[in-house]
């Protein structure tokens, strides 16, 4: 199967993809954005937007991660922000209609809660400044599409932590975690490691 796990910027969504990886032997994480950055550095920088807005990159979306699914054992893993409906649409609908199982899960958190998320980040990560300012721009858009019925499966993060979200997802998507909990010091050596991985 193909779980996507959708939420807000500071949602959780990479963390959460990580942890669930580390705790299901056989699972794999495909980030899409790795895609839209190479399109980007195709392009003169002008050209450089939103890489969502590309078709070339939804396309590619959906036929990267039909063969990741169809080629991999175990469940795959898709960490990636998307909230405008016609977008989703075609990206998993386009996944489901091609016979992918696809889990869809957003991340839900409070504008609140994203917030204070982001500003973590941007005290740890002080180059990183300009692009969370832009994540909290999105907070707005992102928080207001994502209550939308359509992106069910929603998966409420305010009061619970990466491991409690871990579980919930696994239980529901019927799949059986592999390793146990990490003791507390040791799971925040594993985030900052994640965290510092994905600086863009």
């Amino acid at each position: 199967m193909l779980i996507w796990i959708n939420g807000a910027f500071g949602a959780g969504k990479t963390q959460t993809a990580f942890e669930l990886r580390r705790r299901l032997v056989d699972a794999h994480v495909a980030d899409p954005e790795l895609l839209g950055f190479a399109l980007q550095r195709t392009l003169p920088p002008a050209a450089r937007h939103d890489f969502q807005d590309l078709t070339p990159w939804r396309s590619a979306v959906v036929d990267i991660l039909q063969q990741a699914e169809a080629a991999h054992a175990g469940p795959v893993l898709v960490p990636m922000t998307i909230v405008r409906d016609d977008y989703f649409d075609e990206i998993v609908g386009g996944l489901i209609s091609r016979g992918v199982d696809v889990r869809h899960y957003a991340l839900i958190a409070s504008p609140e809660m994203l917030l204070k998320r982001l500003s973590t980040r941007i005290a740890f990560v002080r180059s990183g400044l300009r692009r969370e300012t832009w994540a909290v721009q999105q907070i707005p858009r992102c928080v207001a599409a994502l209550a939308q019925e359509r992106y069910a499966t929603h998966v409420h993060t305010d009061h619970r932590t990466t491991d409690e979200v871990v579980e919930w997802i696994a239980t529901d998507a019927g799949l059986t975690l592999d390793a146990s909990r990490l003791a507390p010091w040791r799971y925040q050596l594993r985030r900052a490691k994640v965290g510092i991985g994905h600086i863009r």
